[in-house]
């Protein structure tokens, strides 16, 4: 075979090899990315305009978010935010847009504290599609629901809508604090279970109503009022500052014993 035929036979070879090998790589990143961002991949691919610069673009992500450093919410955090989702939803019965807005500002403030950087809401969103992208697309339709407030497009369905994008998000905000206490905490509190001390922490606040009332604040912070005289409490409230008011009260009006209506109070 003459020797010229035999180089051009190698070189095409080795360049067809070697865009087998790149064809490979290339298919294992898209794979990787489609993966790793389900619909945000092609919601960014569409985009960009292009795959090149989407896949660049999801990358450039990826190495952003490995700079950060992301941390669970301690207890404190949690309970603190626990007790700040429970006024947002109470207030949402008679004022929706003030609820949604006040839960908007809420995330931001839960993702900071987690360690996510202080920057506008696309960059928010951004980094949450690295490792959260199925709640991401949540907080990206209730932000366009409450930016759609701004030029009154929005109705009490859609504001409804709007928590329920934002509840998802706060659970997965919250979900790891839930699952991990520190040791120091986890020690504190079998060190507490095994003196037989109690815990003065707020419980969550529930509906029911049918309870003997006392007429000062118990140990857990739950503030009740006897208002006929039947035993029973008619008001049933949270006293959240220690100060022995009831700063969040629920109130029985027809007498089943579950809350027809909450207030919030502010010292």
């Amino acid at each position: 075979m003459d020797q010229n035929i035999l180089t051009i036979i190698i070189v095409i070879a080795v360049i067809l090899i070697a865009f087998a090998i790149w064809a490979s790589i290339r298919k294992k990143r898209t794979d990787h990315l489609r993966d790793q961002f389900g619909e945000e991949y092609d919601r960014t691919l569409e985009a960009q305009g292009g795959r090149d610069a989407a896949e660049a673009n999801l990358e450039a992500r990826e190495e952003r978010v490995k700079t950060l450093d992301i941390r669970p919410l301690t207890s404190e955090e949690h309970a603190r935010f626990a007790d700040e989702w429970r006024e947002v939803k109470s207030v949402f019965v008679d004022s929706p847009t003030e609820a949604v807005l006040h839960a908007d500002r809420m995330l931001a403030t839960m993702m900071t504290a987690k360690g996510f950087p202080m920057a506008d809401f696309d960059h928010r969103f951004e980094d949450l599609t690295v490792n959260h992208a199925d709640v991401a697309r949540h907080y990206r339709a209730g932000h366009d629901i409450a930016d759609r407030h701004n030029t009154g497009e929005t109705t009490t369905e859609d504001m409804r809508q709007a928590m329920k994008h934002y509840e998802a998000l706060y659970d997965r905000l919250v979900s790891d604090a839930e699952r991990g206490a520190s040791p120091a905490a986890t020690t504190a509190t079998s060190g507490r279970a095994e003196s037989g001390a109690t815990s003065h922490r707020p419980t969550p606040v529930t509906d029911t109503m049918n309870t003997r009332a006392t007429g000062r604040p118990a140990n857990d912070g739950t503030v009740t009022a006897d208002l006929d005289g039947d035993g029973h409490a008619d008001t049933r409230g949270r006293d959240l500052d220690g100060d022995g008011d009831a700063d969040i009260v629920r109130r029985d009006r027809d007498g089943d014993g579950h809350a027809d209506r909450v207030e919030i109070r502010r010292d």
